[in-house]
């Protein structure tokens, strides 16, 4: 079965549907890329920053030497991170990410995030008291660049990650290409509603990590809720004999919003994809709507707070 596609502004189908690749382990990512493919994937969310990108990139070659699956039935996206946001160093950056994916082409790639560390060295570059340096290189240098990357065909898609509205407003103004997508942490317990109406205004279409609250990030506090724990959605999920986490990515589903869970589970990896057989019923949507906590995991405050592009200073959970 093949997920349910939305077709972006650049005039591409994007699934609604996706593997995450963060925090998976070399060693063990590739194993979970090829389950997922067979289970019925086709959309690969991948970051340069993660680290996995050779054994990702090893991976889908040999799938497409074996016949396995076709490039061209995937979606692969990819992210630039803090340390490539100068101009020819994002240039470099794609090629880089191509180079360690073993593609031609990308079908999406991403700012990671607003926020531009010194470049040329460490991927958390400190100074002698733990501080992360800056470089104050603008992201709209980063964009530039991969306008660039689109022209020469090595992009088809471009947009944004971690990015606050006023950010997306800027790029959506001083660009030449629109920004085709927007990924951001979005959960039952983070629905940020009003996000979804703003970018649903500018046909940006959004993908959701940790969509099932990432009980795993090295950013949660250990005193946060459990979003897979909660009796609201245990009793719909009984009521549909589906799993809580199928419960909760139907939700966003529903919402016009692609997750992207990860797993390396084959079995979990298989059930996270089976939620195109049924639906939440109108009240049970706004039961789940009810849930909305604001409540943050990834709020990356513990490195970047105070900067002036953090994306989210008024956040303070």
């Amino acid at each position: 079965m093949t997920p349910h596609c939305l077709e972006l502004n650049s005039g591409f189908r994007f699934p609604l549907f996706g593997l995450g690749t963060w925090l998976s382990q070399p060693g063990e990512v590739a194993d979970a890329v090829k389950k997922a493919i067979f289970a019925g994937y086709r959309h690969i969310d991948c970051a340069h920053a993660y680290g996995n990108q050779k054994e990702i990139g090893a991976c889908l070659e040999a799938l497409f030497a074996e016949g396995a699956a076709k490039r061209e039935e995937l979606f692969i996206t990819s992210k630039i991170w803090n340390t490539f946001h100068s101009y020819e160093a994002a240039k470099s950056a794609v090629d880089t990410i191509l180079e360690e994916l073993r593609l031609e082409y990308l079908d999406l790639c991403l700012i990671h995030w607003p926020i531009a560390y010194k470049e040329g060295g460490e991927k958390f570059p400190k100074d002698e008291d733990g501080k992360i340096l800056y470089s104050g290189i603008d992201f709209m240098e980063t964009w530039k660049a991969m306008e660039e990357k689109v022209a020469e065909g090595k992009i088809r898609s471009i947009g944004l990650s971690n990015f606050g509205e006023h950010q997306i407003e800027r790029v959506w103004s001083e660009g030449n290409v629109k920004p085709a997508v927007l990924q951001v942490e979005m959960n039952a317990y983070l629905q940020q509603p009003k996000l979804i109406d703003f970018c649903a205004e500018k046909n940006l279409h959004i993908t959701a990590y940790s969509p099932l609250g990432n009980a795993a990030s090295p950013m949660r506090k250990e005193a946060q809720p459990l979003l897979l724990e909660d009796p609201l959605l245990r009793e719909i999920a009984e009521a549909h004999q589906k799993t809580v986490a199928q419960i909760a990515l139907r939700f966003l589903v529903q919402r016009g919003v692609a997750p992207i869970p990860k797993s390396t589970s084959e079995k979990r990896l298989a059930e996270n994809f089976d939620i195109f057989d049924f639906a939440l019923s109108e009240e049970e949507m706004l039961n789940i709507a009810s849930l909305d906590r604001g409540l943050r995991i990834c709020n990356a405050k513990y490195r970047d707070d105070g900067h002036p592009e953090y994306p989210w200073p008024d956040f303070h959970i």
